[in-house]
């Protein structure tokens, strides 16, 4: 790409709000997923939506791509500009635009992560719950439609966000919804854009609902045989209707493996973590009838704190289990993120582990089973082609019994680029829907290019149905 464009974007926004070192093109070029980073040829760093049209339009005329950026914590390339171009950072839009707690509502700018959220709102008895893991932006939460561990109960960002501003590749400025808990008016925009991934156009406000820091919290561990166990006790504490405010599963090579990571002693069984939250009575209601349960399927190991400390420490397992595996020295990682039917879940847990047992390498099933949502870790050695052959058909094998169980190529992490070639499978007809809504907002496709759904004329794999199991 020619790139004599640049000084006259620098230019048009200040040298202030753009950069071309080494390190900022280095780190815009990749995120935390396994995919091939490419470097863009501009960082921009925009300080208020009319920036952000400045650049959009400035795009537009030179046929420029945009991929916007986070925090950079995703975990399947949707921030990678695979065409290069401009870079756009919200490092400098992070304010609390309004804030409104009589209305359980707070507008926020882009840039802003959620811990950085709920320090400003915590003081006034209110939180934002959705835990992906990770420190992201409230932007890229929106743009991929994450949830992460408290999603049984609250589900995900779509479930939370009430108004968008978005600027389109045309340059207008759109808002979504209304400040209004619900709405029967006109098409939901806000559902189409949270979860577009950035290809639709570009989110500069976001509307949330806010909810009370709950009263009392009880955390809880126990362990089972297997598994499809753990699978099946979730789905029974689902079905008795106690709303549990977190729910994952952890296998036993997991634990064995987060315990050589931090000199545990963690009982080295397939594992159950619960949270309970609400007033002090409900949740020790709740945790005393969920204990009962578990002892009735036969758990052992049963657990429970609700000093913050110790409950810190029953979760230490689940929380430190992403870094036990990623940071092994000279190793590297592939993982996928299914979604089914609760119905389905024990015997796709199975499957999961029975895969990666045949393989002979090393990898963790874990997740949010509370909502049917669960993660697979497979470590390769890079060296060797055959192990990282073997670690990315397991997660292909599992994302094909997924879809054929009613479920989802992904639950939470996004398509990005690591999913795509699964969306005409997933979708069939109504992927043609979702490239007609990107032809008519992006026609030249200069938003995020390479997500989701690819330019017209290409398919990139989408319409292979050998990929049908």
């Amino acid at each position: 790409m020619n790139t004599a464009w640049i000084a006259d974007l620098q230019e048009l926004i200040g040298l202030e709000r753009v950069s071309t070192s080494e390190g900022d093109l280095f780190r815009h070029g990749r995120d935390e997923s396994f995919h091939e980073p490419v470097e863009p040829d501009i960082v921009v760093f925009p300080d208020s939506t009319n920036m952000v049209k400045a650049v959009v339009d400035f795009a537009r005329g030179r046929k420029i791509p945009i991929t916007p950026y986070g925090a950079g914590s995703g975990l399947d390339g949707q921030a990678i500009p695979v065409s290069k171009g401009i870079s756009m950072n919200f490092d400098s839009m992070k304010k609390v635009v309004s804030f409104n707690p009589e209305d359980l509502s707070v507008t926020v700018q882009p840039g802003i992560t959620r811990l950085e959220l709920n320090r400003e709102i915590n003081r006034h008895g209110l939180y934002f719950p959705i835990d992906p893991g990770a420190d992201a932006t409230i932007g890229g939460m929106t743009a991929t439609n994450a949830s992460g561990t408290t999603a049984v109960r609250y589900g995900s960002m779509r479930d939370q966000v009430l108004n968008l501003e978005v600027v389109l590749a045309d340059g207008r400025i759109i808002r979504t919804g209304s400040f209004s808990k619900k709405s029967s008016s006109g098409y939901h925009l806000n559902g189409l854009f949270t979860g577009s991934e950035g290809t639709l156009g570009i989110i500069t406000e976001i509307t949330l609902k806010l909810h009370g820091i709950p009263e009392h919290k009880i955390a809880a561990r126990c362990t089972f045989n297997s598994p499809k166990e753990c699978a099946t006790a979730a789905q029974t504490v689902l079905t008795s209707g106690i709303p549990v405010l977190r729910m994952e599963l952890v296998d036993a090579l997991s634990i064995k493996q987060v315990n050589a990571y931090g000199d545990y002693g963690f009982p080295e069984h397939h594992s159950l973590f619960f949270e309970f939250a609400g007033t002090k009575t409900s949740t020790e209601e709740e945790a005393i009838y969920v204990e009962e349960l578990m002892k009735d399927m036969g758990c052992a190991n049963w657990e429970r704190a609700s000093g913050s400390i110790e409950r810190a420490e029953i979760w230490k397992a689940r929380h430190e289990l992403s870094y036990a595996f990623r940071h092994l020295k000279g190793k590297e990682v592939v993982g996928s993120d299914v979604c089914v039917p609760i119905s389905k879940l024990a015997d796709i847990v199975d499957f999961a582990r029975s895969q990666i047992e045949a393989s002979g390498l090393l990898g963790s099933v874990f997740g949010h089973v509370g909502d049917g949502n669960f993660h697979t870790i497979i470590v390769y050695d890079p060296a060797i082609p055959e192990e990282k052959e073997a670690s990315e058909k397991i997660n292909e094998n599992l994302i094909l019994r997924a879809i054929e169980a009613g479920g989802t190529c992904t639950g939470e992490h996004g398509v990005g680029l690591g999913k795509i070639k699964y969306q005409r499978l997933e979708h069939g007809d109504a992927l043609d829907v979702m490239k007609s809504f990107k032809d008519l907002l992006d026609p030249d496709g200069l938003l995020n290019p390479g997500k989701i759904v690819l330019d017209r004329g290409t398919d990139g794999g989408q319409g292979d149905r050998s990929l049908v199991p």
